[in-house]
């Protein structure tokens, strides 16, 4: 079953479900689904709304969630990064 055969209402409740059971990122689920972050982010932001409302309104929490740590998540990359390049000097 190809993710690239899928109409755009069947992938946003695919996307949908996917983040939310497993609580992740819109980067993260684009990779695992091979689309960009943008189609991600318009099938579940924008028509998940029209499809299926309660489960719109998950992702909706979960976005705003993800939002609200990105910054501490990208702290923690930058320092992870600083930490590898010390270790290899």
């Amino acid at each position: 079953m190809g993710y690239s055969s899928w109409n755009g209402r069947e992938r946003c409740v695919v996307l949908g479900e996917y983040l939310v059971e497993n609580r992740a990122t819109v980067r993260s689920t684009a990779q695992v689904f091979g689309v960009s972050k943008s189609t991600v982010h318009k099938d579940v932001a924008h028509h998940l709304k029209n499809v299926n409302k309660s489960l719109y309104a998950e992702v909706k929490m979960l976005l705003n969630k993800n939002k609200e740590e990105r910054h501490l998540r990208g702290g923690e990359a930058t320092r992870n990064k600083y930490l590898e390049r010390s270790k290899q000097e």
